[in-house]
């Protein structure tokens, strides 16, 4: 496997290829410091954009030194399981990689119905109806913090997902990229990444005539639970009007018909999963069966 190479500034062009000159004359595209630039006007968009995430302040986001290598060798350092999305910065010759960590998925997942943020172990093989809904907001995030970082706006699209890499097929074998890695800190946890991969023919498109400057990001307050991205996450609550022991030889001689006395409590629990987040009491509302809410955790 030919190894990962640094981003090298002073990378010397092809003199035969004018695509890679300013002119006959001028000297090559930096594309290094560019990068680098753009690592970290993205790191700062994204650290604003995954506050809701977090549920609270914006995590930290490091932008790592840029590299360059091939779709092959990408491959190889992506885990077989992640949120892979190819994009397009514009226009469809200019295409875009996106692709984050499956265990940062997985977590988000859990933490949004109710649980610690904890991933299984091992991961599965493929991901679970549940994140896909994650998914598509975690990208719909990294595609609005291309567009800011960038100076494009909403001409940054998605075009489809896999999570495969070598099935997504982005880019052409041997392809040059250029990535960056974006260490995003969840605390009490390893950090997670975000890696971004665009072919060296885009990067001198996009940067050769000069260079976007990235914008400086607000940071926001606290994250609302009742807004974007867990506001349109669907919960099932589960309301217990009674819990019951019966010895298995009555219940083995269940009968249609026979009538099973019960006690409701007066304090019904409402629950998503094993978590209780209320109690409330039993009632009618409109010819239905309904439950006042009469406590909140």
């Amino acid at each position: 496997m030919k190894p990962e190479r640094a981003f090298v500034a002073d990378r010397v062009a092809a003199q035969h290829c004018p695509e890679l000159l300013r002119s006959q004359d001028a000297a090559p595209v930096q594309l290094a410091p560019a990068l680098t630039r753009l690592g970290d006007g993205l790191a700062r968009v994204l650290s604003a954009a995954l506050a809701p995430l977090s549920a609270g302040e914006p995590p930290l986001v490091r932008s790592t030194a840029p590299r360059e290598c091939t779709i092959a060798e990408l491959g190889d350092s992506i885990a077989p399981l992640a949120a892979n999305s190819l994009l397009t910065l514009g226009t469809p010759d200019m295409p875009a990689l996106a692709s984050l960590d499956a265990e940062a998925v997985l977590r988000m997942v859990d933490r949004a119905f109710g649980g610690r943020g904890v991933a299984p172990s091992p991961l599965p093989t493929a991901f679970p109806l549940s994140a896909e809904l994650m998914i598509g907001r975690l990208e719909a995030v990294v595609v609005q913090a291309l567009g800011q970082a960038l100076g494009l706006g909403a001409a940054v699209q998605p075009v489809r997902r896999d999570g495969c890499i070598k099935q997504l097929a982005a880019f052409a074998d041997g392809e040059e990229l250029g990535v960056l890695t974006l260490e995003v800190d969840d605390p009490g946890r390893s950090p997670w990444t975000v890696t971004v991969a665009i072919p060296r023919t885009a990067l001198i498109k996009m940067f050769g005539e000069g260079e976007c400057a990235a914008p400086k990001v607000a940071r926001s307050g606290l994250a609302n639970p009742a807004h974007e991205p867990f506001g349109a996450v669907p919960l099932t609550i589960s309301a217990v009007l009674v819990d019951m022991r019966i010895g298995f030889a009555e219940l083995s001689n269940l009968q249609p018909g026979q009538i099973i006395p019960v006690a409701v409590a007066r304090s019904i629990p409402l629950k998503v999963g094993d978590k209780t987040i209320a109690t409330g009491t039993i009632g009618a509302l409109d010819d239905r069966v309904a439950v006042q809410v009469t406590q909140a955790f």
